[in-house]
């Protein structure tokens, strides 16, 4: 019998039926993905060798899932949770899974925003256990062998990080994997891809983070950032590697800067199966809030005039995914461009400037701003006021930049203005909600990035709707990962939003919330993975099975369908 070896069994739909364990003893408890620590049954613990290692008592999944919340709150912070859920996980991967799902909304600021970004600056002194890949200069020739080294080998999803462009925060060198490590508990708790069909992975390349160079228990490559050919050498020798030993997998770019998200994602778009969340499932979440608007003015996306300020990769996103569905509803590409502009810190973006490659889509010829006489008529304010815009977007990390003239302005060109702050965290967000519900009586169509707490106007209560990445990723994902899709195709965001928005009740849409709550996260991945599905059967990107399962959907979406419902995994115990 091979030792230190288990398999995970599949039904016909790909669907997790059971665990075959070659181990035996002590081995099997240090395992987190096979361990029940306490649930194991009394034959279970003579069948595999457990007998003297664990207390008499055996617990259910649910009497083990009571003190581990009782641990939770009597955490001093949150911060001090995150270490304990991903202690939890490094031990017992269903009860950490099952315990988050008990309260998604409770716990989701913990695994991912905000928490995370303090566990990416924490990361080298917090470090405890090894999770996932890390790939740097030093061993980067054999990322080949060490991909197929790695314990998990059915491998359907990796969120892969270069760590540069965190949260807000920055370059942080090493840490950035626990960013990884969150979007993978989302595609968990979302869209049920179990978490050994995940896979985290830092590509570190070095870091500019001074404090990081000198602090002495820094665990990253210790050099500056590598740049240029050599840092576009070091991504091919990546893809290369992953293509060939998971070439059926999703590779979800995850916090790159800027123009390195952008043209990382293009170049390898058709090489790789994969996507940039911050980029297409910012859009894709910003549509959401844009399309619930639409039913709220019971108005027509194509009369609108949007304006993105903060136009880094997240803003172009959004630019992009509005201008997908602009023409998908019949503009044609030149007219649908007109009505969006992007604005930086030098204020709207013109042709004339020396850009970036990733900004020139959106940049406005200046001749044509008939308002723009100097470069000091380049502001906000000028830009809402005389292009009549009546979408207004934050991705600038600029807190309190949308002003209550700023608010007024948009207001002076429709009845409802729809302002979305979505810059993270709430430190930085553009507005905040209580001030643009004052500021507009009320009449503002409002959603953000961050979490806040309901807003109470004139004796009403309103809930904020989170425009939270959390409802597109996953489910996007499993999409992709049902029927085999061999491209992420941009059509794919546009569905994923249009399903997030089915989600809105009719009563949310009369008070003018503009994104489903939290607690309904698994069953908007499951109908966002069936609607990026068919788009993938339609597209013609589908062979007529899944990459992961002996069940055919021959390019059917009713069976599609079924394959996605049986494939979601539940923390349970097997």
């Amino acid at each position: 019998m091979e030792i230190n070896h288990y398999e995970f069994e599949y039904g016909q739909y790909g669907e997790t039926t059971g665990v075959t364990i070659n181990l035996r003893g002590f081995d099997i408890l240090r395992y987190n993905n096979i361990s029940k620590g306490t649930a194991f049954t009394i034959d279970e613990r003579l069948r595999l060798k457990l007998s003297g290692f664990l207390p008499p008592r055996v617990k259910t999944l649910a009497e083990q899932i009571k003190p581990s919340l009782d641990i939770v709150e009597k955490k001093e912070s949150d911060i001090e949770r995150y270490i304990y859920i991903r202690s939890l996980y490094d031990r017992n991967v269903v009860l950490a899974h099952a315990v988050i799902a008990s309260d998604i909304i409770r716990f989701l600021p913990i695994i991912y925003t905000p928490t995370v970004g303090l566990a990416c600056q924490q990361y080298s002194a917090q470090f405890r256990r090894a999770n996932g890949i890390h790939f740097f200069p030093g061993n980067i020739d054999h990322a080949e062998t060490i991909l197929r080294n790695y314990v998990d080998q059915d491998i359907r999803v990796a969120v892969v990080t270069d760590n540069q462009g965190i949260l807000g925060i920055g370059d942080q060198g090493a840490g950035g994997i626990p960013i990884c490590l969150g979007k993978l508990m989302l595609y968990t708790q979302g869209a049920g891809i179990a978490p050994w069909h995940c896979l985290p992975i830092s590509l570190d390349v070095g870091t500019d983070n001074e404090e990081l160079l000198k602090d002495p228990d820094y665990l990253g490559w210790r050099e500056k950032r590598i740049r240029g050919e050599e840092y576009s050498a070091f991504i091919e020798k990546f893809v290369k590697a992953f293509k060939t030993v998971f070439p059926k997998a999703l590779c979800q770019w995850e916090d790159f800067s800027k123009q390195t998200a952008v043209s990382v994602r293009d170049k390898y778009v058709k090489e790789v199966i994969s996507f940039n969340d911050d980029i297409q499932g910012t859009g894709s979440i910003a549509l959401t809030g844009i399309i619930a608007a639409m039913k709220v003015k019971k108005e027509k996306m194509t009369d609108q005039v949007y304006l993105v300020h903060g136009a880094g990769a997240g803003g172009v996103g959004i630019a992009e995914q509005i201008l997908v569905e602009l023409m998908e509803q019949g503009l044609g590409e030149e007219e649908a461009i007109s009505r969006i502009f992007t604005l930086d810190s030098r204020g709207v973006v013109t042709s004339d400037r020396d850009l970036e490659p990733y900004k020139t889509k959106f940049a406005k010829d200046p001749g044509k701003l008939v308002w723009l006489k100097t470069p000091e008529d380049n502001t906000l304010h000028n830009v809402v006021k005389n292009e009549k815009v009546t979408v207004l977007i934050g991705t600038s990390g600029q807190p309190g930049c949308f002003t209550r003239e700023i608010v007024d302005a948009v207001g002076q060109n429709t009845d409802r203005p729809v302002i979305l702050p979505l810059s993270n965290p709430t430190t930085k967000t553009e507005a905040l909600p209580e001030d643009l519900y004052e500021w507009t009586d009320g009449k503002a169509l409002v959603a953000t990035g961050s979490p806040f707490d309901p807003v109470t106007h004139k004796g009403k209560s309103f809930r904020i709707g989170q425009m939270n990445n959390a409802f597109v990723f996953p489910g996007v994902g499993l999409g992709i990962v049902a029927s085999g899709a061999t491209e992420v195709l941009p059509v794919f965001f546009s569905a994923a939003a249009h399903a997030v928005a089915g989600f809105i009740s009719d009563q949310d849409i009369s008070n003018g919330i503009l994104c489903p709550p939290l607690d309904h996260l698994r069953e908007v991945s499951i109908e966002v993975a069936k609607r990026v599905g068919a788009e993938a059967i339609k597209a013609g990107v589908t062979p007529d099975d899944c990459a992961f399962s002996t069940f055919k959907h021959n390019n059917d979406p009713a069976r599609l369908n079924t394959l996605i419902e049986k494939m979601a995994w539940n923390p349970e115990y097997l």
